[in-house]
């Protein structure tokens, strides 16, 4: 997939986690670093490119990737959109399309699921893919609304949301794939948000569904995301890690 350049984002201060030295992506999930769960997912897809954005304690996070991937820093934290325009100066020219995922919430993605997204990607020449999944307590999280067609019209952020949608189960774990040319065309055109003062990728799809472009989604079955932003969590990503052995 000499096409296709990952970017993976690992710049989060991850407050929760209540650590001053070591980024999140670099502590252990079961046998490794989380991050390297996430490195070697892309490896095994025969990706090339791969450009990991680092901010905080940088250095935890090039000390275990050292000679493996291209780094981008985001100096100030600005949101996920930020991130994605830091390493956007670093994409070969030969890249069409650019694969996106979080350094924190990758280590369980099966290599089905991101194969099954990119190909849906390139076969229907969209300008973006991205993955959804279901879940029993999608509490926290953002909701995918659809049309009486199935179309994605909307995500909408759980504090935004009325009744009706946070009963939707339906979430955005984050994991994207924009083709490139979109991406270069509206990556600076989506507004920061009115409560962090950040930009985020979902703002992309925003972008996208005003201006008629193509969306596609996968939704991924028999699926365990696991979003780690405490301790706790990743005392339970460790726990589900063993098990999954």
């Amino acid at each position: 997939m000499n096409n296709i350049t990952a970017i993976v984002l690992a710049a989060g201060k991850g407050k929760r986690m209540n650590s001053k030295t070591i980024n999140k992506v670099a502590m252990p999930l079961g046998d490794k670093q989380m991050i390297l769960h996430t490195i070697d997912l892309l490896d095994r897809l025969n990706i090339v490119q791969k450009i990991v954005v680092v901010g905080f304690a940088k250095e935890s996070v090039m000390d275990i990737l050292k000679g493996r991937v291209i780094f981008a820093e985001q100096k100030k934290q600005l949101g996920t959109a930020d991130a994605v325009n830091c390493a956007l100066q670093y994409l070969s020219k030969d890249s069409t399309d650019v694969l996106i995922l979080n350094g924190d919430d990758s280590a369980f993605y099966k290599e089905e699921t991101i194969s099954d997204l990119i190909k849906k990607h390139i076969q229907g020449k969209s300008s973006l893919t991205f993955l959804t999944i279901n879940l029993d307590n999608p509490a926290g999280l953002g909701r995918i609304i659809r049309d009486n067609l199935g179309k994605v019209i909307a995500i909408v952020e759980e504090k935004e949301a009325n009744k009706e949608q946070r009963a939707i189960s339906e979430i955005n774990p984050s994991c994207y794939i924009f083709d490139v040319s979109f991406l270069r065309k509206y990556l600076n055109k989506v507004k920061k948000s009115n409560i962090t003062k950040e930009y985020y990728l979902t703002g992309l799809i925003d972008l996208a569904i005003k201006n008629n472009e193509k969306i596609e989604t996968v939704m991924a079955k028999n699926f365990a995301w696991r979003g780690i932003n405490t301790k706790e969590e990743l005392e339970e990503a460790n726990r589900f890690f063993l098990q999954a052995k």
